[in-house]
């Protein structure tokens, strides 16, 4: 089941990014063991009563003049109404009621997505409490009052958000159709692709305020399959700063990658890899999805025989964090190696999905540490004891070892590759736990 998206949304400094730090906590830190993966301060993965979300905060760009900031908050409520499950609105107690905060109320409530009203910086209630009375003027329902800084009366407005939840929740779980995230950078071609496999021009996304998140799903039926494509185009308005594109098309690919089983990376052939690249994949990558590289364009490339080769590299080298994706060269333009696109997600679906029987696992691993000696360290040496396969989507392990300190992440990385020597696993990540067992 896909994960809901929150989107937190407010003016600038009513504190929204401490809310979400808040809310965060350390989980936004760079995760260790997939080296090359930025982990962008724009997202995060929140549990709180049984429910796993994700929240993205829409900050950025904090200008001065008031003409500026309704702009970019209408841009922040823009990307909020199209991407999220449920929106917080947060605003700030102390600075009372603004004639900025009844314009975004206004946009917000036409979008139809369930809204929570947070009113921030109420570090004592008893004292705030009459202040907090006057957002009922915005016809949001309820105010949360909280404090951000202080964690205060977080609990009671995390009750409110996943209270939304349910049917949605409910709704991704029953529909068992392959689903696959077209991501990527703005103009590299994601919606052209959907276009061409449809076999017709239809525009899939529209930039205006209030387009449901619905509209960016392409059903293509295909040899008596369905397939869902999530298309993850649009807001792509000349005039924005390189920082906030890439802050949108970064929020816009979590809440597409959330719904998918396969993501296609959509990469430009004619400006090769870039790092925007590289953190939209790291997205699919911590998520577990799997996962095609596309080169688009590949027809307007001046090729020679060693042109393949040398991209290929490139790419494998800028993506080494995934060496388990599948590199293929399409054009959207001329439909070349499309059909293709097709078989290569069929394939990866099956892997995402695949089990391996136990005793199997577990001939590969004692293979594995008689070619190769586990690590010790003073006098101590790893043991393994066990593998067993736990869950698919993505193909889950647990290994039972003596010292979970041994267990280095290079030799987990050499049992993953004779997994993979045996299995194949093409286009997937693996998930390995450690676990520890006392020796008898």
């Amino acid at each position: 089941m896909s994960r809901p998206v929150v989107a937190i949304v407010g003016r600038p400094n009513v504190g929204k990014s401490t809310l979400f730090n808040t809310l965060a906590g350390d989980r936004i830190s760079i995760v260790q063991d997939t080296p090359g993966v930025t982990r962008d301060r724009i997202y995060a993965d929140v549990t709180w009563l049984n429910y796993n979300f994700t929240i993205v905060d829409t900050g950025g760009i904090e200008p001065e003049s008031n003409d500026i900031i309704l702009k970019s908050m209408r841009e922040q409520a823009e990307i909020a109404i199209e991407t999220a499950d449920v929106i917080m609105f947060v605003t700030d107690v102390r600075q009372g009621l603004v004639d900025a905060d009844g314009k975004v109320a206004d946009m917000l409530r036409r979008s139809k997505k369930p809204i929570v009203l947070v009113v921030n910086k109420v570090d004592n209630f008893e004292k705030f409490m009459p202040d907090v009375y006057e957002f009922y003027n915005l016809g949001l329902g309820d105010p949360q009052p909280i404090s951000a800084a202080s964690q205060l009366g977080l609990g009671d407005m995390l009750d409110e958000v996943v209270k939304h939840f349910g049917e949605n929740a409910l709704n991704e779980e029953e529909d068992e159709r392959p689903r696959i995230a077209i991501i990527g950078k703005p103009n590299v071609g994601k919606s052209s692709i959907i276009n061409k496999l449809l076999g017709e021009d239809r525009v899939i996304v529209s930039n205006i305020a209030g387009t449901t998140r619905d509209a960016i799903d392409t059903t293509i039926k295909r040899n008596g399959t369905e397939y869902v494509f999530i298309d993850t185009a649009g807001l792509r308005r000349k005039n924005k700063i390189k920082e906030e594109i890439e802050r949108y098309s970064i929020i816009r690919t979590v809440s597409a990658v959330e719904r998918c089983n396969v993501a296609v990376l959509v990469i430009d052939a004619t400006e090769g890899i870039t790092d925007q690249d590289t953190k939209i994949a790291g997205i699919a990558h911590e998520r577990g999805k799997g996962m095609i590289i596309a080169v688009n364009k590949w027809d307007a490339i001046e090729k020679n025989d060693k042109t393949m080769k040398k991209f290929t590299e490139d790419v494998r080298e800028k993506l080494s964090y995934m060496p388990y994706a599948e590199l293929l060269f399409i054009s959207a333009e001329t439909g070349q190696r499309l059909p293709k696109l097709f078989e290569t997600i069929d394939m990866v679906i099956e892997n995402h999905s695949l089990r391996v029987a136990t005793g199997v696992l577990n001939e590969i691993m004692a293979e594995a540490v008689a070619l190769n000696q586990p690590p010790s360290d003073k006098g101590k040496r790893l043991r393994l004891y066990y593998i067993t396969q736990v869950s698919v989507k993505p193909p889950t392990f647990v290994i039972f070892v003596n010292d979970k300190e041994l267990m280095h992440f290079s030799y987990t990385r050499y049992i993953e590759n004779k997994i993979r020597e045996a299995f194949g696993f093409k286009g997937t990540p693996l998930k390995f736990i450690i676990r520890e067992r006392k020796e008898k």
